[in-house]
C-alpha cells in the first residue's frame, strides 16, 4: 500500500456514485466506505507496530545512590596509587585499582 491516507477523489467518486444511485444504495454505500476506513485503520496500526521502537530513556539512579562512593575513590586513589607505586610497583598499583574498582561494582550491583 502506498498511500496512508484514503485517497480524495475516490471518496468524490464514491459519493457521485450515491447520488446517481439514489438512497436505496445507502447501506451498501455505507459499508463500502466503513470498510475502506478499516483497511486504512488496519494499516497504520499495523505499520505502527512494525516500526521499530526507540529505547527506553536511561533509568534514572534511585535516589539513595549518590556519586559520593565513586568521588571518595578516586580521591583516594590518588595517595593510594602513589603510596603502592612506591612500596610494591607496578603489582601494588594493579592491586589498588583492582580493589577500588571491586568496592564500586559491588556497591552498584548491591540491591537497595
Amino acid at each position: 500500500m502506498t498511500s496512508q491516507r484514503l485517497p480524495r477523489d475516490d471518496l468524490a467518486a464514491a459519493l457521485a456514485a450515491r447520488q446517481e444511485l439514489g438512497p436505496e444504495y445507502d447501506d451498501a454505500f455505507i459499508e463500502t466506505l466503513v470498510e475502506r476506513i478499516d483497511e486504512q485503520l488496519a494499516a497504520r496500526e499495523g505499520a505502527r507496530a512494525a516500526r521499530p521502537t526507540r529505547g527506553a530513556p536511561p533509568a534514572r539512579p534511585a535516589p539513595d545512590r549518590s556519586p559520593a562512593l565513586a568521588i571518595v575513590s578516586l580521591l583516594a586513589a590518588i595517595p593510594l596509587s602513589a603510596i603502592a607505586v612506591e612500596k610494591a610497583g607496578m603489582p601494588g598499583l594493579v592491586t589498588v585499582w583492582v580493589a577500588i574498582v571491586l568496592v564500586n561494582v559491588v556497591n552498584a550491583w548491591r540491591p537497595r
